[in-house]
């Protein structure tokens, strides 16, 4: 790669501006801040459009930040201090419910890399080794069994807590959020937490190092079709209506770029798009990022489309008590003009 990066964990990246791909219009020097939640590799479109150069193709002068998790990305949204976020995609639905008009731009995905319950393994030598199991467990002080999420609110809370839910098993646990990778693996390593709720790569470090085992995987289409039903958008790329009233060429900017990286990671084998990203996820090893972008590529959404079926699917997950979001409709949130333009300029 032509740029040499450091440590991820805190990176933040600048790409130069040219022109905006999905027009004819010319936009150079356009700047602006794309944010991520954490350093993993479920976040790779961003980092692919700007390592490739789509940011830049697309004339934007884009930083990359980030946020340190869901809920904080969200905020940096709502808060206009960056443009473009990624994450649940009940992070716009969570602003649309407070008068801020959040908006999903692009889905990334048609379900959850990142639901797997991964279990302390000393505990789950103990022979703990279903979540009943689990939930009958209780700490040497008593208290419920502790599960770990990178945030309150955030992908991994919202869909193991359906799982949990559906399960009668939700009240018996409790919950915690501990931001970025290398906190999260902590509280497995330190026992201050009981479950991690993550993803493949996660996994596959902490199985490494004798921390954890797979206890549930919830990532699983089997176990996915039987709790949900089928395909449902879980990632996306969002904004804010005012932020899309400033500056609508800037935002099909983005979403051309963003989209141009999603044809690319079609395109490339798990090895190829580790290479390009790994300055952004080397918190965890080479061998377990691999694993978890092969596991990316076939939960992929390589359409940009959020559709009447799937939202559907969405609702009894993403409406309920646990979220406090209220009921809206996929006109109320969804923005499929900004990749349609896209997609016809860049038909993939």
């Amino acid at each position: 790669m032509a740029m040499l990066l450091t440590r991820r964990s805190a990176l933040t990246v600048i790409a130069g501006g040219a022109s905006l791909a999905a027009s004819s219009v010319r936009a150079e020097g356009m700047s602006g801040r794309a944010i991520y939640p954490v350093a993993v590799p479920i976040y790779q479109s961003q980092f692919v459009a700007d390592r490739v150069g789509y940011f830049k193709d697309a004339g934007l002068d884009c930083k990359l930040i980030q946020g340190g998790s869901g809920v904080k990305t969200r905020e940096i949204i709502a808060s206009s201090q960056g443009d473009v976020g990624i994450g649940d995609v009940t992070h716009p639905m969570q602003l649309a419910n407070h008068g801020r008009a959040g908006r999903i731009l692009m889905p990334t995905d048609t379900r959850s890399s990142s639901v797997m319950f991964i279990i302390r393994k000393d505990l789950w030598d103990q022979g703990i080794t279903t979540l009943e199991k689990l939930t009958d467990w209780k700490r040497p002080d008593g208290h419920k069994p502790i599960v770990s999420v990178s945030s309150l609110g955030g992908t991994n809370h919202v869909w193991s807590s359906y799982y949990m839910e559906t399960m009668g098993l939700a009240e018996k646990v409790a919950w915690i959020g501990t931001g970025n990778v290398d906190t999260m693996l902590g509280t497995l390593k330190s026992k201050q937490a009981d479950v991690l709720i993550s993803s493949l790569s996660l996994l596959d470090d902490s199985q490494e190092q004798g921390w954890g085992a797979l206890l549930f995987d919830g990532t699983d289409e089997a176990i996915w079709n039987k709790y949900i039903g089928g395909k449902v958008p879980v990632t996306g790329h969002f904004t804010v209506q005012s932020t899309i009233d400033k500056d609508p060429p800037k935002m099909q900017a983005y979403v051309t770029a963003l989209w141009r990286a999603a044809l690319w990671i079609k395109a490339h084998s798990p090895d190829e798009i580790y290479e390009t990203i790994e300055p952004y996820v080397g918190s965890t090893s080479r061998r377990a990022n691999v694993l978890e972008i092969t596991a990316l590529k076939k939960v992929a959404d390589y359409e940009g489309i959020v559709d009447a079926a799937s939202f559907a699917r969405g609702e009894k997950v993403w409406f309920r008590e646990m979220t406090g979001i209220k009921p809206l409709t996929m006109a109320e949130v969804i923005r499929p003009d900004f990749v349609n333009a896209a997609k016809k300029a860049y038909p993939g």
